[in-house]
C-alpha cells in the first residue's frame, strides 16, 4: 500500500454517487483535479503506468489537503518522443494522437465546468502532453462562452516544475543530468520506490550513461539512439528516502500555490 492510499479513496470523484456530487457542486466551493499520465515504457524496472501513477498520487495528496476531488486519471498520453521518453517505437507504449488528447481534455474539462464545478486542476505527469492539454482547456473555455467562464478557473501544471533546486541537489549529489533525460532515471524511480515499491524491480535496473541525442528530432526515429534499456538516464542511486523528499516537497509547494491561487 502506498503512503497516500489510506485516505485517497475519499477524494476520488468516481467513488461518489451522482446525488452527493450534485449536492457538493451546489453547496460548496468546488475544485476537481484531473491527473494526466501515459502508458509508456520506463525501462525494465518500472511499470508502463508510471506517469499516470505519479500524477495520480500527487493529485490525490494535494486534493485531500485542499478539500478537492480527483477525477479518473487520463491513463494514456501523447506519443512518446525519443529525446524525452525514448520514443513511440518501443513495444508496450500505447499513445494517443494530438487530436484525441485535445478532444478528451476539451470534453472532460468542459463537462465539469458546465455542470458547475468552479475550478479544475490538471496535473500532468508526461512531458509530451502539455501543449495538447493546453489546447483542450482553451477550447473547453471557448465552448462554455465568456459569460459562463468568468467565474471558472482551470490550472495546468506538470508536477516536476515543483521540484526545487535544493531538492535536486540532494537527489543528485553528483549533479543533475537534466530534465530532458530524466526518463526512468533516479527521480521517477525514487518516487515509485516511495509510492509503489511493489511495482519496482531494482534487480532489473540497468546502470548506463545518460543518452546523448542530436539537437533535432529525426523521423522516422533512429532506434539505436535510444539506450537499449529504454531509460534515458540511469536509475542507480534511486531510493525511498529520495522519493519521500521529492513527493513531500512537491505536494507541499503545489498545495500552497493552489490554495492561494484558487482561494481554497
Amino acid at each position: 500500500m502506498s503512503p497516500h492510499q489510506d485516505h485517497s479513496s475519499g477524494v476520488r470523484l468516481g467513488g461518489m454517487d451522482s446525488h452527493a456530487y450534485q449536492e457538493w457542486v451546489r453547496t460548496e466551493k468546488t475544485c476537481v483535479f484531473v491527473p494526466v499520465g501515459a502508458h509508456e515504457q520506463h525501462g525494465p524496472h518500472l511499470p508502463m503506468g508510471t506517469d499516470a501513477l505519479l500524477s495520480t498520487a500527487i493529485a490525490e495528496s494535494v486534493a485531500e489537503g485542499v478539500r478537492a476531488k480527483v477525477a479518473p486519471t487520463f491513463a494514456y498520453g501523447y506519443k512518446s518522443q525519443q529525446r524525452s521518453g525514448g520514443g513511440d517505437h518501443i513495444p508496450g507504449t500505447v499513445s494517443l494522437d494530438a487530436q484525441t488528447l485535445i478532444n478528451l481534455t476539451r470534453t472532460v474539462v468542459g463537462e465539469l465546468l458546465a455542470q458547475g464545478v468552479q475550478n479544475v486542476v490538471l496535473v500532468n505527469g508526461h512531458y509530451e502532453n502539455y501543449q495538447f492539454l493546453y489546447e483542450g482547456v482553451d477550447l473547453a473555455l471557448a465552448d462554455l462562452g465568456p459569460q459562463k467562464s468568468t467565474d471558472r478557473a482551470v490550472l495546468l501544471l506538470s508536477y516536476w516544475d515543483y521540484v526545487s533546486d535544493a531538492t535536486l541537489s540532494k537527489v543528485y549529489p553528483d549533479g543533475f543530468p537534466g530534465w530532458e533525460v530524466e526518463h526512468g532515471g533516479v527521480l521517477e524511480t525514487s518516487l515509485m520506490l516511495y509510492l509503489r515499491p511493489d511495482l519496482v524491480r531494482m534487480d532489473r535496473a540497468q546502470n548506463h550513461p545518460a543518452a546523448e541525442f542530436p539537437r533535432f528530432d529525426r523521423l522516422p526515429v533512429v532506434a539505436d539512439r535510444t539506450p537499449a534499456s529504454g531509460c534515458l538516464s540511469s536509475p542507480a542511486g534511486a531510493d525511498t528516502t529520495k522519493g519521500e523528499l521529492l513527493f513531500e516537497q512537491v505536494v507541499e509547494e503545489l498545495s500552497s500555490d493552489i490554495s492561494s491561487e484558487l482561494e481554497l
